[in-house]
């Protein structure tokens, strides 16, 4: 793609999308669990996912309306935040995490918006953080964010729905960087009893127009969902299974759940 560096050369791209790159060229699925910032406990439960097996983090930074987030993540969150957790708080806390494993943020513009664009970058990248998930922000109106998350060495991870049109997936997947979250079906985040149709289909499109990493995030309920949506993906993004295992049985539990993904992926 002509808006994609030429090269997989060391510095062609940034710390995350270089990192799942050389794993999935290595033969591995990629595995990406999310994990409720401010939430007791959370730093612990990134450690145990980490050492678990995740290949990246997404650390949730919580916000008070959360379009895109389902029941068990707006739980965690408005318990983060009655617990007085900030952004700020939340990234302070980020900044001492020693995984071993790139850091993403993902959370909602309103938060970038009003810290405003530069000074939240430069915030992430003093909390350790590699990339930023703006879940509501089109990449139509994406612009002056990915201007300035690029100028600050900020992997700017953008989503592809099922509703994408085609014209515009190929620009919108030469922009992403980290990689492209392909977002498995419409409507809130959630674990399903099985994993839905448009998962593979918008996975296969991006796969179709880009080399980045193509992660499928959303509806992926259990490990043999995870292996099914990686036999389009490179990769997946688990967040409600996560965060419930977390609220249910603690860090300790998270690191057990996420091993059994890790196994499941790399049996296949």
């Amino acid at each position: 793609m002509s808006d994609q560096p030429s090269n997989s050369q060391p510095g062609a791209f940034g710390t995350l999308e270089e990192h799942l790159r050389s794993r999935r060229d290595s033969g591995a699925k990629l595995l990406v669990p999310y994990v409720t910032g401010g939430y007791p406990d959370w730093q612990r439960a990134v450690e145990a996912a980490a050492a678990a097996g995740a290949d990246a983090i997404e650390i949730g930074v919580p916000f008070s309306d959360p379009v895109i987030d389902g029941p068990v993540i707006q739980q965690a969150s408005t318990a983060a935040l009655d617990g007085g957790a900030t952004p700020a708080s939340v990234l302070a806390q980020a900044r001492v995490l020693d995984t071993g494993v790139p850091h993403a943020v993902m959370t909602y513009y309103n938060l970038c918006h009003h810290q405003g664009h530069e000074r939240f970058a430069s915030a992430l990248v003093e909390a350790g953080v590699s990339a930023a998930i703006l879940a509501d922000l089109p990449y139509v109106e994406a612009g002056p964010w990915l201007e300035a998350a690029e100028a600050a060495g900020v992997e700017a991870i953008l989503l592809a729905a099922p509703t994408t049109p085609e014209h515009r997936l190929a620009e919108l997947c030469g922009a992403s960087r980290g990689f492209v979250y392909a977002v498995g079906l419409l409507g809130v985040t959630g674990e399903r009893v099985a994993l839905a149709r448009t998962a593979t289909e918008i996975a296969a499109r991006c796969q179709a127009v880009t080399d980045r990493p193509v992660l499928t995030g959303v509806g992926i309920g259990s490990p043999a969902q995870a292996v099914e949506a990686c036999e389009v993906a490179d990769g997946v993004a688990i967040g409600s299974a996560v965060v419930r295992t977390l609220m249910a049985d603690g860090p300790e539990a998270v690191g057990e759940l996420v091993a059994a993904y890790r196994t499941a992926l790399d049996r296949g």
